[in-house]
């Protein structure tokens, strides 16, 4: 296999310096407006000595704005003085999605976590995926990336980790979800994981968490004190910020998404009503939702029913909908 040449993207801060810097991820991008131009990624790296290294990102999605939030918070008010190792934060990882408020990129129409491990030769989103799949991720030891719902899906506030083939790296990761302290805890079968951030992350045998906060394109106090007390105590959980648990969780509720199963997808195009609400518990064959054609009066709706029992753990936020969209995730208490 032919040896990739060096990444386009090039960092304003120095990784091994001590101390805290504010600067950018810079990926020259030449268009219209600007023929010698760049996509300027923020980014903070605050350090203190050796120790373990966490990577903090936020924003992979343009739409989902806890983690862009949180972590913006975080990176003026954490010191190097409070932590041992290095923080790097990324709030917004997809930088051109974030400005657009959309969930993928205006520049290529790149989603930013369906572009792993990306390319140098890609496009800009491929590009980007490529520097952190070979630069930053091996700077790593643990790996957070806060997601939301973003503006399409509610989902209940939950950590997440994946079953892995490496059971001692998946009780690491499933551990860092329950200590992040959100009300529910994940194991997550992904509809497609191939190009995933997770699984680049996952590949090199790094500890990786991920959540999903609520959604519907803007946030809540409840969701945002989630998001900042989960990204202290995942710091306290890496070994690297030396500080308390943040209210200690009792054991939150542990769930599973077991298969693509759990995914309830429309065969019809129409407004959407939902017939239950997030967290109640569905019992095979309960109604779940009904679709109303737009095409004609006095239709009678399409009837979606649960195949399976457990909980609802996330339902679609836009009424409109779509042959093909999700519109309904049932999730498995973990026993």
């Amino acid at each position: 296999m032919p040896k990739l040449p060096p990444s386009s993207v090039s960092a304003t801060v120095d990784f091994d310096a001590d101390g805290i810097q504010h600067g950018y991820l810079k990926l020259p991008y030449s268009h219209n407006d600007s023929a010698w131009g760049a996509i300027m990624t923020p980014i903070t790296v605050i350090k203190n000595g050796d120790g373990q290294t966490a990577l903090l990102t936020g924003g992979n999605h343009g739409d989902e704005y806890e983690g862009i939030t949180s972590l913006l918070k975080l990176t003026s008010k954490l010191k190097p003085k409070q932590i041992r190792g290095r923080v790097i934060i990324i709030p917004m990882m997809n930088a051109p999605a974030v400005q657009a408020s959309a969930r993928v990129s205006p520049i290529d129409n790149g989603n930013m976590n369906r572009a792993f491990p990306g390319h140098p030769y890609g496009g800009m989103t491929e590009r980007m995926a490529d520097y952190f799949t070979r630069y930053l991720i091996p700077m790593c030891d643990t790996a957070l990336d806060i997601h939301s719902g973003g503006k399409t899906l509610d989902i209940i506030p939950f950590a997440a980790a994946h079953r892995l083939k490496n059971k001692a790296q998946e009780f690491r990761c499933i551990e860092g979800a329950r200590l992040f302290g959100a009300p529910y805890t994940f194991f997550m079968e992904e509809m497609d994981a191939t190009k995933l951030y997770d699984t680049a992350v996952e590949s090199k045998g790094k500890v990786f968490v991920t959540t999903e906060l609520r959604g519907g394109g803007t946030t809540t106090p409840d969701t945002i004190a989630i998001a900042d007390r989960g990204i202290h105590n995942f710091l306290v959980y890496s070994g690297i910020l030396q500080k308390n648990y943040i209210d200690p969780p009792s054991e939150p509720i542990s769930l599973e998404i077991p298969d693509t199963d759990a995914y309830l997808q429309s065969e019809h195009n129409g407004i959407l009503e939902m017939c239950v609400s997030l967290g109640d518990e569905i019992k095979e064959g309960d109604l779940i939702a009904r679709i109303y054609s737009t095409e004609r009066t006095g239709q009678t709706p399409a009837y979606y029913r649960a195949t399976t029992q457990g909980i609802l753990a996330a339902r679609r936020h836009v009424s409109n909908i779509s042959i093909g969209d999700t519109f309904a995730v049932i999730a498995k208490t973990v026993e």
